[in-house]
Order: C-alpha cells, then sequence, then structure tokens
C-alpha cells in the first residue's frame, strides 16, 4: 500500500483528501502546518500533497527542507495562480502546482501517475527528523541542518539504536551486546565513554537534549 503524506492547514480540505485516497487504497498521513509536515516526512511517504500557505512554516520552506533528504514527488496545493509562485515551487523542489479547487479525480491520475514514475526510480531514503538533527538511515550520515556530524561506525550505531527505539530506555550492557556484539572483547563500560563523546558532538549544534539519561537504568533517545 502506497502511503500519501497530505499537509494542508484546512481541516476540511485534509478530510476530503484523506477520505478520497483512503477510498482508493492509499495510507494516509496527516499535517496541520510546516512542523508537522516536516515530522510525518518520518513515515517514509510515496507521495506528499504539500499546501503552499500554511502557518510558521510554508510549504516553500518545507518543500527546500525535506528535499535535502527525501526523494518522493512533492505535489503543491494552493490558490495561488501567479507564475513567480510556481517558479518558486520548482525552485523549492516541487514536483507538480496544482490550483484550487482542483478535480479529485484528476488529481488521482495525477498522484498514480507519479507514483508508477517514482517506482521507477531509486527508492527514497530512509529518513527520520528530531528537531534540527536529520537521521538517514539508509546512508548512515547524522545531520544538523547543513551541517553532518562526523561520527564513529559505534557512536552511529547508538544513535541509530535509540533513535529507531524513540523513548525505549537502553542499559549499558544491551547497548554493548547490540552494537560491539555478545562475542566483543572488553565491557560495556566503554558505552558511557562513547555516549560522552556522542552528548560533545550533538552539544556543538545544541542538539544533546535527544541523548537522555535515565538515572540508574541506562539511556534513551528523547524527540
Amino acid at each position: 500500500m502506497y502511503k500519501i503524506l497530505v499537509a494542508d492547514d484546512e481541516k476540511d480540505v485534509v478530510s476530503l483528501l484523506r477520505d478520497y485516497l483512503e477510498l482508493n487504497g492509499y495510507c494516509v498521513f496527516t499535517a496541520y502546518n510546516g512542523v508537522e509536515a516536516v515530522e510525518a516526512a518520518s513515515n517514509a511517504p510515496d507521495l506528499i500533497l504539500l499546501d503552499v500557505n500554511m502557518p510558521g512554516m510554508d510549504g516553500f520552506e518545507v518543500c527546500s527542507r525535506l528535499r535535502e533528504h527525501i526523494n518522493c514527488p512533492i505535489l503543491f496545493l494552493t490558490a495561488r495562480v501567479e507564475d513567480s509562485d510556481k517558479i518558486s515551487g520548482f525552485a523549492a523542489g516541487g514536483d507538480d502546482y496544482i490550483i484550487k479547487p482542483f478535480s479529485l479525480d484528476e488529481l488521482g491520475a495525477r498522484i498514480a501517475a507519479h507514483i508508477r514514475r517514482e517506482q521507477r526510480s531509486a527508492a527514497s531514503a530512509n529518513v527520520r527528523f528530531f528537531g534540527n538533527i536529520v537521521i538517514n538511515y539508509t546512508e548512515k550520515t547524522v545531520r544538523v541542518g547543513n551541517d553532518d556530524i562526523d561520527l564513529t561506525k559505534k557512536e552511529y550505531g547508538i544513535v541509530e539504536l535509540l533513535s529507531v527505539n524513540m523513548g525505549q530506555v537502553f542499559d549499558k550492557e544491551r547497548i554493548y551486546e547490540k552494537i560491539w556484539g555478545y562475542d566483543a572483547d572488553g565491557d560495556s563500560s566503554v558505552v558511557a565513554e562513547h555516549i560522552r563523546r556522542l552528548r560533545a558532538k550533538l552539544a556543538k549544534y545544541g542538539e544533546e537534549s535527544h541523548l537522555g539519561t535515565v538515572w540508574g537504568m541506562g539511556y534513551k533517545w528523547i524527540k
């Protein structure tokens, strides 16, 4: 089942599109502003329907941010008709521009065409967003804004383990077994040092708060 993210600050529009798309066999995620849209993109949608005029972070800004990490088609939904707005949408990385009001059947046909085209190209990367942090699990990279964080293999392994299981507490022994392996030489004391180094690297970008300590129990990833 293909996944579609619908982001629009008009709840009636979101409800209409969700009902239509689900009726046509799609799995639908929704967002009502730009920040929610970026967070919902962690669900790895196959296509995004993105309203231009949203509070806080508009559609162009959302598209520009997502396009650094996500390859799926992004279709703008907007009442704007000026050529300059269309150019801005395409420059931000959009793939299509649909003017409101629109025909649901035409929209459905465009969605199907974009998904077919996308399936012939490389699959989208598995990416999650945590505030300003972007973790690309396909490329095994961690980025804050435009900056890549230089992590060792073990450090990245800890980030991946904790972030994929967000909120779950892992003690040092379990982290050691997962990252170093059951048969590794050494002991779990090295985990604390790796956590310290990780925090120091994240602190340079003000993002160390994502790596939480549960005293007497272990560590967890905080959104």
